[in-house]
């Protein structure tokens, strides 16, 4: 592949951009190189500014789960821009698209819209605190939460030691108040439990991580998770912003049976749109403002072009019973293709898989928290993305990352992955 417009586009970039990129793991630090720019995508489809073609398992980092300029929602984005882009005010389109997630949704009963994931998970975390009257927050490693300072903690000393900053910025006040819980680990829960008692306002976690590869719950962990918190008076906060419509209908509370007090939404709920949410049952959500004492306030909140967006995908989901069937049975094709490419080549290999999740860790070992994710083989992962690029598969630029899967992928385009992988493995 060339890459020369891209190397060029980025050159010209790190002139006026930190790093050249707006979001750091899009500059290739972790497998070197030099980003590709991409001009345009559709359906399955990336091309880059050289024209390159490439299928993609980013997927914008999950939201295009209908595939890129998905026809109805690029059609709602330009009848509505036609109508004016924001206005500060409220729209019908809010409640629409309010309504209808509400029903989607078990457990919640009101929904408040956003600009992003961080900004959803950042405002679930202060109306936890808010709701409890605690200051304390469980964050388990490896699970990002977006860039907020409360989320920006490593490990301490040991299990009930509190954490301390991972990025220069956030101060050790905002540290002391967020403590490090290892992924899996149920009894690490409970000893932070019994070193904090009644100062814990929430646990957040990603129930199914995407942040560290995929890495599912291990059974009966959410379940236990859900009894702490109701034992010590605790809110469970779900971030979702990965698996909610995705996973299922209703995300992971659907998939797990598991009852979350508030769910963090983004990605698949835009459209693609920049786009967050938070929500919860009455009680809880009637504590934020302008009812209650929870301050929390967006100039492009509800915006109407994300709204519509939103609710141009969230029908789409909710009317094609047979959409996470499908993603399903095309992620295990993939994943079962790749096991025996993998096996046949005689590399070292763990699968993560949940629904249309998915990720490789050149590990043979259980790869279960952030501890087990990080002894994966690097090298090998570089060497493997690479080679991918170079034959027109597009997957994560970092081995901590889930792969997304589309519903408009093909089988063809699932065989050309599997080609691909198949050459670049008989290199490794």
């Amino acid at each position: 592949m060339i890459y020369q417009r891209s190397s060029q586009l980025f050159a010209e970039a790190e002139k006026v951009i930190p790093g050249g990129v707006n979001s750091p793991v899009r500059a290739f630090k972790s497998v070197g190189g030099t980003p590709i720019f991409i001009k345009e995508a559709k359906g399955p489809y990336l091309y880059d500014e050289d024209g390159n073609r490439y299928i993609d398992y980013i997927n914008s980092w999950g939201p295009m789960i209908l595939g890129h300029a998905y026809e109805p929602v690029v059609n709602a984005i330009v009848e509505r821009a036609k109508k004016g882009t924001s206005f500060g005010a409220p729209t019908a389109l809010e409640t629409e698209i309010a309504a209808l997630a509400v029903s989607m949704v078990p457990n919640i009963d009101k929904i408040r819209f956003v600009n992003s994931g961080t900004e959803a998970c950042m405002s679930a975390v202060r109306l936890a605190r808010g709701f409890t009257n605690r200051e304390k927050i469980i964050k388990f490693a490896g699970c990002y939460h977006g860039h907020s300072d409360s989320f920006l903690i490593q490990a301490g000393s040991g299990a009930v030691t509190f954490g301390s900053p991972n990025s220069p910025g956030v101060t050790q006040g905002t540290a002391k108040d967020t403590l490090l819980a290892t992924y899996n680990d149920l009894q690490n829960v409970n000893d932070l439990f019994t070193a904090n008692p009644n100062e814990i306002a929430a646990i957040i976690i990603e129930p199914v991580a995407g942040n560290m590869g995929c890495i599912p719950p291990a059974e009966g962990f959410l379940e236990a998770l859900r009894e702490l918190c109701d034992v010590n008076g605790t809110l469970l906060i779900f971030d979702e912003v990965m698996t909610g419509f995705r996973l299922a209908k209703g995300g992971a509370q659907e998939l797990y049976n598991v009852k979350a007090d508030i769910v963090a939404f983004g990605k698949v709920i835009g459209g693609g749109l920049p786009v967050g949410a938070f929500a919860a049952r009455n009680e809880i959500m009637n504590y934020l403002a302008p009812v209650g004492p929870v301050y929390q306030a967006g100039t492009l909140s509800g915006n109407p072009l994300a709204m519509a967006a939103g609710l141009e995908m969230l029908k789409a989901l909710n009317n094609d019973a047979a959409i996470f069937e499908r993603l399903e049975e095309k992620t295990a094709y993939l994943e079962n293709g790749i096991r025996k490419i993998l096996e046949a080549k005689n590399i070292g290999y763990t699968i993560n898989r949940m629904g249309s999740m998915i990720s490789v860790h050149f590990d043979a070992n259980p790869v279960t928290d952030f501890k087990s994710a990080a002894k994966g083989d690097n090298e090998t992962f570089k060497k493997f993305f690479h080679g991918l690029l170079n034959e027109g598969v597009y997957i994560a630029p970092s081995a901590y990352e889930t792969w997304f899967i589309t519903d408009a992928l093909m089988y063809d385009d699932l065989d050309f992955t599997l080609n691909a992988i198949d050459k670049v493995a008989s290199a490794l």
